[in-house]
Protein backbone atom coordinates (compact mmCIF):
# COMPACT_ATOMS: atom_id res chain seq x y z
CA UNK A 1 0.00 0.00 0.00
CA UNK A 2 1.50 3.38 -1.40
CA UNK A 3 1.10 5.98 1.48
CA UNK A 4 -1.72 7.41 -0.65
CA UNK A 5 -3.66 4.34 -0.34
CA UNK A 6 -5.37 5.33 2.44
CA UNK A 7 -7.12 2.31 2.96
CA UNK A 8 -8.16 0.63 6.55
CA UNK A 9 -6.78 -3.02 6.94
CA UNK A 10 -7.79 -5.69 9.03
CA UNK A 11 -6.17 -8.70 9.81
CA UNK A 12 -5.66 -11.87 12.37
CA UNK A 13 -2.44 -12.07 13.53
CA UNK A 14 -1.19 -14.06 16.64
CA UNK A 15 -2.18 -11.66 19.11
CA UNK A 16 -5.77 -10.73 18.33
CA UNK A 17 -7.03 -8.59 15.14
CA UNK A 18 -4.65 -6.12 14.01
CA UNK A 19 -5.69 -2.98 12.28
CA UNK A 20 -3.94 -0.36 10.30
CA UNK A 21 -5.83 2.79 10.27
CA UNK A 22 -4.96 6.22 8.42
CA UNK A 23 -4.68 9.55 10.19
CA UNK A 24 -7.30 11.00 8.42
CA UNK A 25 -5.49 14.27 9.94
CA UNK A 26 -2.15 13.82 8.64
CA UNK A 27 -0.93 12.64 5.09
CA UNK A 28 0.93 9.66 5.74
CA UNK A 29 -0.06 8.62 9.28
CA UNK A 30 -1.06 5.52 9.88
CA UNK A 31 -1.94 3.61 13.62
CA UNK A 32 -1.63 0.08 13.93
CA UNK A 33 -4.38 -1.01 16.65
CA UNK A 34 -3.88 -4.75 18.02
CA UNK A 35 -7.67 -5.30 19.42
CA UNK A 36 -8.71 -2.31 19.75
CA UNK A 37 -5.38 -1.20 22.15
CA UNK A 38 -3.11 1.49 19.83
CA UNK A 39 0.20 -0.20 19.32
CA UNK A 40 2.32 1.68 16.94
CA UNK A 41 1.82 5.31 14.99
CA UNK A 42 4.04 6.02 11.89
CA UNK A 43 4.13 8.62 9.39
CA UNK A 44 5.25 7.63 5.91
CA UNK A 45 6.22 11.02 4.62
CA UNK A 46 8.28 11.96 8.15
CA UNK A 47 9.54 9.19 9.95
CA UNK A 48 10.95 11.66 12.53
CA UNK A 49 7.11 12.42 13.67
CA UNK A 50 6.98 10.43 16.82
CA UNK A 51 2.75 10.42 17.87
CA UNK A 52 3.04 8.08 20.86
CA UNK A 53 4.25 10.04 24.35
CA UNK A 54 6.63 7.05 25.58
CA UNK A 55 8.07 6.66 21.92
CA UNK A 56 9.12 10.41 21.43
CA UNK A 57 10.83 9.02 24.97
CA UNK A 58 12.53 6.59 23.32
CA UNK A 59 13.22 8.76 20.80
CA UNK A 60 14.55 11.43 22.83
CA UNK A 61 17.13 8.66 24.66
CA UNK A 62 18.14 7.78 21.04
CA UNK A 63 19.27 11.05 20.31
CA UNK A 64 21.26 11.91 23.66
CA UNK A 65 23.20 8.34 23.93
CA UNK A 66 25.93 9.18 21.86
CA UNK A 67 26.81 12.25 19.75
CA UNK A 68 23.93 13.42 17.30
CA UNK A 69 24.41 11.66 13.71
CA UNK A 70 26.58 8.26 14.89
CA UNK A 71 26.08 5.21 12.91
CA UNK A 72 24.53 2.82 16.12
CA UNK A 73 24.02 -0.55 16.39
CA UNK A 74 20.95 -1.15 17.41
CA UNK A 75 18.79 -4.13 19.05
CA UNK A 76 14.91 -3.76 18.94
CA UNK A 77 12.87 -6.41 21.13
CA UNK A 78 9.37 -6.04 20.23
CA UNK A 79 8.78 -4.65 16.73
CA UNK A 80 4.90 -3.05 16.08
CA UNK A 81 4.88 -1.02 12.93
CA UNK A 82 8.64 -0.19 13.22
CA UNK A 83 8.62 3.11 14.68
CA UNK A 84 11.78 3.71 16.03
CA UNK A 85 13.71 1.87 13.50
CA UNK A 86 12.13 4.20 10.94
CA UNK A 87 13.11 7.23 13.50
CA UNK A 88 16.84 5.82 14.06
CA UNK A 89 17.27 5.27 10.14
CA UNK A 90 16.59 8.96 9.90
CA UNK A 91 18.26 10.48 12.30
CA UNK A 92 21.27 8.05 12.55
CA UNK A 93 21.95 7.16 8.64
CA UNK A 94 23.99 3.91 8.56
CA UNK A 95 22.74 2.15 11.74
CA UNK A 96 22.46 -1.29 11.75
CA UNK A 97 19.52 -2.72 13.11
CA UNK A 98 17.97 -5.87 13.85
CA UNK A 99 14.15 -5.72 15.02
CA UNK A 100 12.67 -8.82 17.18
CA UNK A 101 8.80 -9.34 16.87
CA UNK A 102 6.87 -12.27 18.26
CA UNK A 103 3.89 -11.86 16.12
CA UNK A 104 5.17 -13.46 12.68
CA UNK A 105 1.38 -12.45 11.06
CA UNK A 106 2.09 -8.82 12.59
CA UNK A 107 5.32 -8.52 10.95
CA UNK A 108 4.55 -10.16 7.78
CA UNK A 109 1.80 -7.36 7.36
CA UNK A 110 3.96 -4.44 8.62
CA UNK A 111 6.19 -5.65 5.94
CA UNK A 112 3.54 -5.84 2.93
CA UNK A 113 1.61 -2.58 4.05
CA UNK A 114 4.16 -0.21 5.72
CA UNK A 115 7.15 -1.65 4.19
CA UNK A 116 10.64 0.29 5.38
CA UNK A 117 12.57 1.97 2.07
CA UNK A 118 15.02 -0.11 0.22
CA UNK A 119 18.38 -0.62 1.24
CA UNK A 120 17.90 0.38 4.59
CA UNK A 121 19.99 -2.14 6.82
CA UNK A 122 16.86 -2.94 9.54
CA UNK A 123 16.52 -7.02 10.02
CA UNK A 124 13.65 -8.24 11.03
CA UNK A 125 13.35 -11.45 12.38
CA UNK A 126 10.19 -13.29 13.93
CA UNK A 127 10.78 -14.79 17.02
CA UNK A 128 11.12 -15.01 20.92
CA UNK A 129 12.39 -11.41 22.56
CA UNK A 130 14.10 -13.25 25.91
CA UNK A 131 15.87 -15.85 23.68
CA UNK A 132 17.05 -14.19 20.92
CA UNK A 133 18.53 -11.65 23.47
CA UNK A 134 20.24 -14.46 25.09
CA UNK A 135 21.57 -15.54 21.99
CA UNK A 136 22.49 -11.95 20.74
CA UNK A 137 26.37 -12.01 20.06
CA UNK A 138 28.35 -10.72 23.16
CA UNK A 139 28.73 -6.56 22.97
CA UNK A 140 27.17 -6.44 19.76
CA UNK A 141 24.95 -3.57 20.42
CA UNK A 142 25.02 0.02 21.29
CA UNK A 143 21.61 0.50 22.32
CA UNK A 144 19.39 -1.99 23.52
CA UNK A 145 15.27 -1.63 23.39
CA UNK A 146 12.86 -3.61 24.63
CA UNK A 147 9.24 -3.05 24.33
CA UNK A 148 7.68 -6.23 24.45
CA UNK A 149 3.94 -6.47 25.25
CA UNK A 150 1.57 -9.62 24.71
CA UNK A 151 -1.95 -8.44 24.98
CA UNK A 152 -0.73 -5.51 27.12
CA UNK A 153 1.11 -6.91 29.44
CA UNK A 154 5.23 -7.52 29.85
CA UNK A 155 5.77 -10.92 29.88
CA UNK A 156 7.11 -12.42 32.90
CA UNK A 157 10.43 -13.41 31.08
CA UNK A 158 11.57 -10.11 29.99
CA UNK A 159 11.27 -8.84 33.57
CA UNK A 160 13.86 -10.79 35.32
CA UNK A 161 17.79 -10.84 36.42
CA UNK A 162 18.57 -12.98 33.72
CA UNK A 163 17.13 -10.79 31.18
CA UNK A 164 18.97 -7.99 32.84
CA UNK A 165 21.68 -10.08 32.56
CA UNK A 166 21.35 -11.00 28.65
CA UNK A 167 21.24 -7.47 27.73
CA UNK A 168 24.82 -6.18 29.86
CA UNK A 169 26.18 -9.18 27.82
CA UNK A 170 25.06 -7.95 24.57
CA UNK A 171 26.01 -3.95 24.91
CA UNK A 172 29.43 -2.97 24.28
CA UNK A 173 31.03 -0.98 27.11
CA UNK A 174 29.54 2.11 27.20
CA UNK A 175 26.20 0.97 26.11
CA UNK A 176 22.31 1.47 26.99
CA UNK A 177 19.23 -0.83 27.61
CA UNK A 178 16.37 0.80 27.42
CA UNK A 179 12.75 -0.71 29.14
CA UNK A 180 9.36 0.74 28.23
CA UNK A 181 7.04 -0.15 30.88
CA UNK A 182 3.79 0.35 32.42
CA UNK A 183 2.18 0.46 35.99
CA UNK A 184 0.55 2.58 38.36
CA UNK A 185 1.00 3.18 42.39
CA UNK A 186 1.64 2.13 44.66
CA UNK A 187 4.60 0.79 41.69
CA UNK A 188 4.84 -2.45 42.86
CA UNK A 189 6.18 -3.97 39.74
CA UNK A 190 8.15 -0.33 38.71
CA UNK A 191 10.38 -0.90 41.92
CA UNK A 192 11.05 -4.81 41.07
CA UNK A 193 12.20 -3.46 37.65
CA UNK A 194 14.29 -0.31 39.21
CA UNK A 195 15.83 -3.39 41.84
CA UNK A 196 16.39 -5.87 39.17
CA UNK A 197 17.67 -3.63 36.49
CA UNK A 198 19.93 -1.68 39.39
CA UNK A 199 21.52 -5.20 40.32
CA UNK A 200 23.29 -5.69 36.68
CA UNK A 201 23.98 -1.99 35.54
CA UNK A 202 25.82 0.78 37.98
CA UNK A 203 23.62 3.49 36.58
CA UNK A 204 20.07 3.53 36.01
CA UNK A 205 17.31 6.50 35.45
CA UNK A 206 13.55 6.70 35.03
CA UNK A 207 11.66 8.69 32.67
CA UNK A 208 7.68 9.06 33.53
CA UNK A 209 4.51 11.59 32.84
CA UNK A 210 4.11 13.58 36.50
CA UNK A 211 0.85 12.44 36.62
CA UNK A 212 2.05 8.56 36.38
CA UNK A 213 4.40 9.50 38.52
CA UNK A 214 2.74 10.78 41.62
CA UNK A 215 0.38 8.13 41.02
CA UNK A 216 -3.40 9.63 39.50
CA UNK A 217 -3.29 7.29 36.98
CA UNK A 218 -1.78 3.82 35.11
CA UNK A 219 0.75 4.76 32.05
CA UNK A 220 4.05 4.23 30.39
CA UNK A 221 7.44 4.55 31.99
CA UNK A 222 10.99 4.42 30.61
CA UNK A 223 13.66 3.13 32.42
CA UNK A 224 17.41 3.57 31.27
CA UNK A 225 20.28 1.99 32.59
CA UNK A 226 24.37 1.77 31.56
CA UNK A 227 26.72 -0.64 33.03
CA UNK A 228 29.89 1.96 32.32
CA UNK A 229 28.04 5.78 31.11
CA UNK A 230 26.56 8.00 33.23
CA UNK A 231 23.29 8.68 33.55
CA UNK A 232 21.42 10.96 32.33
CA UNK A 233 22.91 11.09 29.08
CA UNK A 234 23.68 14.84 28.57
CA UNK A 235 20.58 16.90 26.99
CA UNK A 236 18.07 14.42 27.63
CA UNK A 237 16.32 16.36 30.49
CA UNK A 238 16.12 19.35 27.95
CA UNK A 239 14.37 17.40 25.43
CA UNK A 240 11.92 16.00 28.08
CA UNK A 241 11.04 19.51 29.36
CA UNK A 242 10.29 20.51 25.97
CA UNK A 243 8.27 18.32 24.94
CA UNK A 244 4.75 18.98 24.03
CA UNK A 245 3.72 16.72 26.64
CA UNK A 246 6.83 17.22 29.49
CA UNK A 247 8.10 13.91 31.17
CA UNK A 248 9.91 14.22 34.30
CA UNK A 249 13.33 12.41 34.98
CA UNK A 250 14.25 10.34 38.39
CA UNK A 251 17.67 9.82 39.27
CA UNK A 252 20.33 9.32 42.06
CA UNK A 253 18.32 9.66 45.84
CA UNK A 254 15.18 10.13 44.32
CA UNK A 255 15.32 7.09 42.46
CA UNK A 256 16.62 4.97 45.59
CA UNK A 257 14.06 6.36 47.59
CA UNK A 258 11.45 5.01 44.88
CA UNK A 259 13.02 1.70 45.03
CA UNK A 260 13.22 1.23 48.60
CA UNK A 261 12.72 -2.11 49.85
CA UNK A 262 12.16 -3.99 46.25
CA UNK A 263 14.29 -6.75 45.61
CA UNK A 264 15.61 -8.22 42.43
CA UNK A 265 13.06 -10.63 40.27
CA UNK A 266 15.28 -14.42 40.34
CA UNK A 267 13.82 -16.20 36.77
CA UNK A 268 12.14 -18.73 39.11
CA UNK A 269 9.75 -15.94 40.27
CA UNK A 270 9.16 -14.37 36.46
CA UNK A 271 5.54 -12.45 37.01
CA UNK A 272 4.08 -10.23 34.30
CA UNK A 273 3.20 -6.81 34.36
CA UNK A 274 -0.06 -5.46 35.92
CA UNK A 275 -2.90 -5.89 33.57
CA UNK A 276 -3.96 -2.65 32.66
CA UNK A 277 -6.93 -1.10 33.78
CA UNK A 278 -10.49 -1.15 31.64
CA UNK A 279 -9.25 2.24 29.32
CA UNK A 280 -5.92 2.20 29.81
CA UNK A 281 -4.20 2.44 26.29
CA UNK A 282 -7.25 1.98 24.29
CA UNK A 283 -7.94 -1.45 25.71
CA UNK A 284 -12.15 -2.04 26.98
Amino acid sequence: MSEHEAIPVVRPVRFGTARLLPDLDRDGGRLLTVDGAPQSYVDLRDPTHLEFEYTRRLGHVLDTVAPAGRPLDLLHLGGGALTLPRYAAATRPGSRQRVVEADGPLAALIAEHLPLPPGEPVEVLVGDAREQLTAAPPGGYDLVVADVFDRSRIPGPMTTLGCARAAARALRPGGHYAVNLADAAPFGFLRSQLATLAAVFGNLCLIGEPAVLRGRRFGNLVLLASAAAPLPPDGLARRLAADPFPARLVAGGELVRLTGDASPVPDGEARPSPLPPAGAFGVG
